[in-house]
């Protein structure tokens, strides 16, 4: 395994410390004001967009989006998904719940490519390796919810963006104390 450098880890370890903070923030104000048509749709539209430019600035900071094609697949692909999510908020929400399913996959598999080839440079990427195949389980049953007859909400999206801030919280957790770990070791 080629062990990144200590600003690179400590990067990483704060970006899965922000991609956790956002995620539970999103969940807390879907729970609380996803009743809010207009609140609800604002919510759906930024996760995706808030995806797209949280891969750009990782795949920059870590050599650029040539030298991370899954994030560079990402960016655009949470990106093209904010502008559906646009376009679905306007129709129903079976076909917002259908979008995410899609983008859930898709961002899923990209994910747990990115955890895999992270695993050699960083090491404790399970948590990011798990969360990508759990993200396209989840895709796969919100597109099925999105074809029943029972109306979906917010709330149907929220559990997949609580399992999200729990591995991001768990990488980042787990890095942290690799790091005291090593640390400790030198001194």
């Amino acid at each position: 395994m080629q062990v990144q450098s200590s600003s690179q880890t400590t990067w990483l370890r704060s970006y899965y410390f922000a991609r956790a903070i956002f995620s539970i923030a999103w969940v807390a104000a879907a729970v609380a004001l996803g009743a809010h048509p207009a609140i609800a749709a604002i919510l759906l539209v930024i996760y995706p967009a808030w995806d797209a430019v949280a891969n750009l600035v990782d795949a920059r900071t870590n050599g650029g989006l040539k030298v991370n094609p899954s994030q560079n697949l990402n960016v655009v692909a949470s990106t093209i998904m904010t502008i559906v999510v646009i376009l679905a908020v306007m129709k129903d929400n079976h076909a917002v719940l259908a979008a995410f399913g899609i983008w859930a996959i898709l961002s899923g598999l990209l994910q747990l490519y990115t955890g895999v080839r992270r695993w050699r440079s960083y090491g404790a990427q399970w948590a990011m390796v798990l969360s990508g195949a759990q993200s396209t389980l989840a895709g796969g049953f919100m597109i099925s919810q999105s074809l029943g007859t029972q109306m979906p909400g917010i709330l149907d999206i929220a559990p997949y963006a609580s399992f999200g801030a729990f591995y991001f919280l768990v990488s980042a957790i787990w890095l942290t104390i690799a790091a005291y770990r090593t640390s400790s070791v030198k001194a």
